[in-house]
């Protein structure tokens, strides 16, 4: 029974790791070539597995997109929630508030998230429920649990906030609206040195600290 149940856990570890070898040459091919240029058997290939393997995880190529976006905005999650979670106990506003918005900004500006970004962008006709929820599982999840935190740093008595919800949007666009519009727009990604994304977070977090702080 032993050696069986063991058994069962290596095969289940060989196979998450098809899986995500599988999604990790998908998302690859789908950056570089789009959602219709890129075939099933390329796919394979680039994963180093059948094509029959690769349908075995995953029903078609839909559901392999879906994956990839779904992976995507709950790793955004989780992160994000670790993250304002540590905010909520700050000793020093300015200093956190700002450390938040420069790890938020890096990670977004991510040359594969942006690539991801357009992607869902440029297929949202073709999948309008995927596009809603990346907005719904990403972004609007992202502005709850910010707006959460938010609320608790004005319980403490450290923010003025009447509509948590819309502080939390004020925030983001404060430091992101430059960055992310820019590269969506001219299609390079490398244009942002980190230091500039530090900038663009920090006064970012700076201005919406001028119109909130208590």
């Amino acid at each position: 029974m032993v050696q069986a149940g063991t058994g069962e856990l290596v095969e289940d570890g060989r196979s998450a790791r098809k899986r995500r070898a599988i999604a990790d040459a998908a998302a690859q091919l789908f950056y570089q070539k789009g959602y219709l240029g890129t075939s099933m058997d390329e796919i394979a290939a680039l994963a180093a597995v059948s094509k029959q393997t690769v349908y075995k995880h995953f029903a078609d190529k839909e559901r392999l997109f879906t994956e990839i976006v779904l992976r995507t905005v709950d790793e955004a999650d989780s992160l994000f929630s670790t993250k304002a979670l540590g905010l909520r106990e700050t000793d020093d506003i300015d200093r956190d508030m700002s450390a938040l918005a420069r790890w938020f900004t890096a990670w977004l500006m991510q040359p594969d998230v942006l690539r991801l970004r357009r992607l869902i962008i440029a297929e949202a006709s073709r999948f309008p429920d995927l596009g809603r929820t990346w907005y719904e599982r990403g972004f609007e999840q992202i502005f709850a649990i910010l707006g959460d935190t938010l609320r608790h740093l004005a319980d403490r008595g450290l923010l003025r906030i009447d509509d948590a919800t819309l502080a939390a949007n004020h925030l983001m666009a404060l430091m992101l609206w430059v960055p992310v519009n820019r590269v969506m727009f001219t299609g390079d990604d490398t244009q942002f040195t980190a230091e500039d994304l530090d900038r663009y977070a920090d006064a970012g977090a700076h201005a919406f600290l001028a119109a909130y702080k208590a």
